[in-house]
C-alpha cells in the first residue's frame, strides 16, 4: 500500500500517478489534497506520514511545488525516511544507500517524464543494505526515532 499525498501545486501528478500505480499493481491510499484549490501542505504530507511511520502504508509519495516542504513534514515522524528528488539518480540512492521510504516531488520544478520515472525508480529499486544498513539505524538511534 503507497500513501499518496499532495497539496494544490501537487494534485495534478497525485492524479495521474494513480494511474501510474494502479499499472504496476500497487494500491494506494490517497490522503488529499482533492482539488487544485490552495491548501496547506503540512496536513496531507502528517497525514501520509503517519501511515508510513505506523506501517499502514509501506511507502509513501507526496507531491507538492519543490518537494521540500513535504519532505520536512514527513521526516518529523518515527521510522520515515523522506527523500525530495528532483532527478531519477535520487531516487535511485535515496533507495539503495538511505532506505528513503517517502518520496517527494515538486511539481514546479520536476516535468511529468521525470516525476514519472523517479515513482518508477523509486517504487523498483531495493535498499542495498550492507555497510548502509549501519548508517539508516543511526539515523533513528542517534535522533531517537
Amino acid at each position: 500500500m503507497i500513501a499518496l499525498a499532495s497539496d494544490h501545486a501537487g494534485f495534478e501528478y497525485k492524479e495521474r500517478l494513480k494511474g501510474v500505480l494502479t499499472s504496476l499493481g500497487l494500491s494506494y491510499r490517497d490522503f488529499g489534497t482533492a482539488s487544485q484549490e490552495a491548501s496547506d501542505y503540512p496536513i496531507f504530507a502528517h497525514a501520509a506520514a503517519a501511515a508510513v511511520s505506523t506501517g499502514e502504508c509501506e511507502r509513501g509519495i507526496l507531491l507538492c511545488g519543490t518537494g521540500i516542504g513535504m519532505s520536512i513534514v514527513a521526516n518529523k515522524h518515527p521510522g520515515v525516511r523522506a527523500a525530495a528528488c528532483q532527478c531519477v539518480e535520487a531516487a535511485r540512492l535515496g533507495r539503495l544507500h538511505n532506505d528513503a521510504n517517502v518520496l517527494a516531488i515538486g511539481g514546479r520544478l520536476t516535468d511529468w517524464a521525470t516525476a514519472e520515472a523517479i515513482v518508477r525508480e523509486f517504487l523498483t529499486t531495493p535498499f542495498e543494505g550492507g555497510r548502509h544498513e549501519r548508517r539508516v539505524e543511526l539515523i533513528h538511534t542517534l535522533t531517537n526515532l
